[in-house]
């Protein structure tokens, strides 16, 4: 089978890949290094949050994303659409979307940002990204019609917009083929398959590097939209990378692998590990295929009683700093003590939990 992968100014991405969501340029409670140590290949952080804090003048006063952070690998940076969408969508009193772009002012803040289609390749480019994603008007799958119509129309112009905008970066920086940032854009349209094929239509003439699944995609039961995401994937020919916008639940970046997406990014597996739920294969780690067909995923909760003298790993056959050294009895003890060391650790093992699933999913049958 012939490898996939995607190639960039700062390192190479094997598909399918995990990424970390590093928001404000840090994924929490771990440093780059220890990222390294458990086999990630890339982050995700995120325009709309780090023009905030600590805000765009300092990230380049401190040598952009990678020298600021330590992390000398692939990042790609979303736009900051999904934030305008649970900030304002859900909260019109924070700011309002038009035509123009985006503006907004936070709770408990007298500033007032703005973050036009323009103004978002540039903060990207300056941050020195390697993947760089367009502006997009994000909705929620239930959203009305009116709504995903007005979304995809505007998608698609900040879309051109921002084409044109990176465009002339490149040129005025001189970037070659090799060292330009790759350029994504979003597909929007909610659970319209009709949206979804106009939006994507457009980008494929527009034409980009990339392109994201964008919208919330889950239904109001926390289920993946499976036939949304399928469609959606089957518009965009095989050769070009394909990101599961924010999908990074284990079983479903399975799922959305088989359907062809290439990248993911999610806070839950960082988010699950400070909050003591640690990710364990039900079978062995040394037989790759294995273990990825019926109930393959099991959990590890710190604080269950049955943990306390237990000198097992977290889960057998795991070769994360923390599998290899400590035992489960040791972080509930962490755990209760309130230790911060406990958050370290149990981040470490669900990040190299990750890791382990992409490569093992590398070991299945390539997608078609």
């Amino acid at each position: 089978m012939s490898e996939r992968k995607l190639i960039l100014p700062s390192g190479t991405l094997h598909y399918p890949v995990f990424l970390p969501d590093a928001t404000f340029g840090v994924v929490r409670t771990v440093d780059s290094s220890d990222l390294e140590d458990v086999g990630v290949e890339g982050v995700v952080m995120n325009t709309f949050h780090l023009m905030q804090k600590p805000g765009s003048d300092v990230v380049r006063s401190l040598g952009g994303l990678h020298r600021m952070s330590g992390w000398n690998h692939p990042i790609i940076t979303d736009s900051g659409g999904f934030q305008a969408y649970s900030l304002i969508r859900q909260n019109p009193k924070f700011g309002k979307m038009d035509s123009r772009g985006i503006s907004f002012q936070l709770e408990g803040s007298s500033r007032k940002y703005q973050l036009t289609p323009a103004k978002c390749i540039q903060l990207q480019m300056s941050f020195d990204s390697d993947v760089v994603i367009c502006l997009d008007d994000c909705t929620h799958v239930d959203a009305p019609d009116s709504e995903q119509r007005l979304s995809v129309d505007r998608t698609i112009e900040w879309a051109k917009r921002s084409k044109k905008e990176y465009l002339r970066l490149v040129e005025q920086k001189s970037l070659t083929e090799e060292s330009r940032p790759r350029l994504f854009a979003v597909i929007q349209g909610g659970g319209i398959p009709e949206l979804r094929r106009e939006c994507a239509e457009a980008l494929l003439e527009i034409g980009f590097d990339g392109f994201g699944f964008g919208g919330w995609p889950l239904d109001g039961e926390g289920r993946l939209i499976t036939d949304i995401l399928e469609y959606t994937r089957s518009l965009i020919p095989r050769h070009f990378p394909m990101h599961a916008l924010g999908i990074g639940h284990p079983e479903n970046l399975l799922a959305c692998y088989r359907m062809g997406y290439d990248l993911f990014d999610c806070a839950m597996p960082t988010r699950d590990a400070r909050h003591n739920r640690l990710y364990t294969f039900n079978q062995p780690v040394t037989a790759p295929q294995a273990g990825l067909t019926g109930s393959w995923l099991g959990y590890i909760y710190l604080n269950d009683e049955k943990h306390i003298r237990s000198d097992a790993p977290i889960s057998p056959g795991c070769d994360c700093p923390v599998c290899s050294r400590y035992s489960i009895g040791f972080l509930r003890h962490l755990f209760k003590l309130g230790e911060p060391l406990h958050l370290r650790l149990a981040t470490l093992h669900n990040l190299r939990f990750m890791t382990q699933l992409t490569k093992r999913i590398r070991s299945l049958p390539e997608v078609t």
